[in-house]
């Protein structure tokens, strides 16, 4: 049976925020499981995405080293002067190229532009998975929800957080599965500092609201700021003679732990799924004028479960052996402690579903 591929979307309308190097020790660390994978940056102008790809192909030929490169495919911008006409034809592009890379790969990486546009509209709303990168501070926070600056308490989403939820109802019209929506604290710094603590607290109150998972990404480490040039990743430097030195060390173990984090090991999805259709005229995001989603949108802790159900099937988990005095210790334990009491299940009443602006205290 033909199956479709896992897309991935690297979203954030600040720059900045280390979208492409994370794309990039993405797409590696995928490759090098054997999985194939196709690139799209809808970064009609800057291109910083496929700009390291290009580094990397020309290092490689100047080395004469073979590594892993994805297969890309690249978009026009139209021009248009009508804006209707040059949406839909960026977005027949847009899915002309989705296509086209279906038919090989395994998973695609979309980078999209550190802007509110069309085509960064399109992105999200194909999106399997949307990786959020942001800088760990509050200049950052304010892309995802606004913060009173006395009581450090959300007012409200912001147009990014809106934006998302638009791209998630036009998901839901087509019959589209959630989106897995993860962001992502890059730059974080590696002393506990209060900052840290408080935006890491601030992000955990606003993920119940508005729905993502939490992970720790990139710390500001030099390395990945140095490797750009030579289009190369930490997952590559053993395999290219580099000396590795205990921060490289660590670095490239951030990328591990943000990789098992994002648990993308795609059981391909079957095409009988319906297939992604582009979104019509995008609407303008911004208060009142977003109607709460026409169909329910499964809540962050349904997605998780589901998502958790399915990593167990696919990964073995590890066993870990504890010590004879331990396995004495736990089972000395067990023969006082009487069986815990079994826990009712979920209530069978249906939970309403609230939009964004519920959620924060106001209707739409």
């Amino acid at each position: 049976m033909n199956k479709r591929p896992h897309i991935i979307a690297f979203g954030n309308e600040k720059g900045g925020s280390g979208k492409s190097t994370t794309a990039m020790h993405v797409f590696v660390a995928l490759a090098r499981r054997g999985l194939r994978v196709g690139a799209l940056d809808l970064d009609l102008r800057q291109k910083s995405f496929f700009r390291y790809i290009d580094n990397r192909e020309d290092w490689c030929k100047r080395k004469d080293v073979e590594l892993i490169l994805p297969e890309r495919l690249y978009i026009e911008a139209s021009n248009d002067p009508d804006r209707e006409k040059s949406w839909a034809i960026e977005g027949e592009r847009f899915n002309e190229a989705i296509s086209k890379l279906s038919e090989t790969c395994d998973v695609i990486l979309i980078d999209c532009p550190g802007a509110h546009s069309n085509l960064s509209r399109l992105g999200h709303s194909r999106a399997d998975t949307l990786v959020t990168p942001m800088n760990d501070s509050f200049i950052d926070f304010d892309l995802l929800a606004r913060i009173d600056p006395k009581t450090y308490s959300i007012a409200g989403p912001s147009v990014y957080a809106e934006m998302v939820w638009d791209t998630r109802k036009l998901r839901a019209q087509v019959g589209l599965g959630p989106t897995d929506w993860v962001v992502v604290r890059n730059r974080m710094p590696i002393e506990d500092a209060a900052n840290k603590r408080r935006v890491g607290e601030m992000l955990q109150q606003l993920s119940s609201k508005i729905g993502f998972r939490i992970a720790n990404g990139l710390s500001e480490r030099p390395i990945f700021r140095e490797m750009f040039l030579s289009g190369l990743t930490l997952m590559d430097l053993r395999d290219t003679g580099e000396q590795m030195d205990m921060s490289k060390i660590a670095a490239r173990q951030e990328v591990r732990e943000l990789m098992n984090i994002l648990n993308i090991l795609p059981d391909v999805k079957p095409e009988a799924e319906p297939a992604p259709v582009a979104p019509p005229t995008p609407v303008a995001v911004g208060g009142p004028r977003i109607a709460p989603p026409p169909a329910p949108i499964p809540e962050p802790a349904t997605i998780a479960a589901s998502r958790t159900a399915e990593s167990e099937k696919a990964i073995i988990p590890r066993v870990i052996v504890p010590s004879p005095a331990a396995q004495a210790a736990e089972d000395m334990k067990s023969q006082d402690t009487p069986p815990p009491t079994p826990v009712a299940g979920p209530s069978a009443k249906k939970k309403r579903r609230f939009s964004i602006f519920e959620r924060f205290g106001r209707s739409a």
